[in-house]
């Protein structure tokens, strides 16, 4: 592990912020992983951490703009890398190849998160008692499985994520308080499988939180999707609504965890 490079200090009002940006290098396995690290020593000694897992576009600007606003609100947030090197793609079928790459590879996604979640503990203005994950798509999908195999994690927040799985959760495994934002008119996510999802979480006794809005779609997060959904002949459509009532859903779940 180690920082490769200082990015960006930010300046307002004529006055030096503490916005610190950082591209990060950590192992898994054999894979060499290239994060994105963001903190605001202005915001305390001792921050919560908060993994950010992109979508199947991989380790973009967008995920890293999620870190920033994170870090912006007093968390230590790493964008984390799941596909390696740092790629990402606009082009759907690439971005799909990368995903298969890892979720098709038994236990490659949970190593991969599990590294992340290491680098980001062990940072020196981290709580390491305080760890949270987000998603995004792909990313969602992520962080619940995590919390479903009982990971050591605060809390798990899934942005129009999928929510089907091969492992459901077993009754008191789930440590994490889960809270899930979906668009009601996501064609990616199905009411059955919204069905299935509460039954599993209310058979194992999670404490989670499930959102749908009205008339969204998938993507609804990112201003980005209109032009990549046109771009890849994909049903996703950015709604600012959706976008602001689902940060905030996260930020009052974070300040109930962190009590912050």
């Amino acid at each position: 592990m180690r920082y490769l490079l200082c990015l960006a200090l930010c300046f307002s009002s004529g006055v030096q912020a503490a916005l610190h940006e950082q591209a990060v290098s950590y192992t898994a396995g054999d894979t060499t992983m290239q994060g994105y690290l963001v903190w605001d020593d202005a915001k305390g000694d001792k921050q919560p951490g908060v993994l950010v897992v992109h979508e199947w576009w991989g380790l973009n600007d967008y995920a890293k703009q999620r870190a920033k606003m994170l870090a912006e609100l007093g968390y230590t947030a790493l964008a984390v890398d799941m596909y390696g090197d740092g790629k990402s793609s606009e082009h759907a079928a690439e971005a799909s190849a990368f995903m298969a790459s890892v979720v098709e590879r038994a236990g490659v996604s949970q190593q991969r998160f599990a590294a992340a979640e290491e680098f980001l503990r062990k940072q020196p203005g981290v709580d390491s008692g305080k760890i949270a994950a987000i998603g995004y798509c792909f990313g969602g999908a992520t962080v619940l499985n995590m919390a479903r195999s009982g990971a050591d994690l605060a809390a798990v927040v899934s942005f129009h994520g999928n929510l089907s799985t091969q492992t459901p959760a077993r009754a008191g495994q789930v440590k994490a308080r889960i809270l899930v934002l979906n668009g009601a008119a996501d064609e990616f996510v199905s009411a059955d499988s919204i069905a299935a999802f509460e039954q599993e979480m209310t058979q194992a006794g999670a404490d989670y939180r499930f959102v749908n809005y009205p008339g969204v779609r998938h993507g609804f997060s990112n201003p980005d999707a209109d032009r990549l959904g046109k771009a890849n002949n994909l049903p996703i459509a950015y709604d600012a609504g959706a976008d602001k009532q689902s940060w905030e859903a996260m930020r009052q779940l974070f300040r109930e965890v962190f009590k912050k």
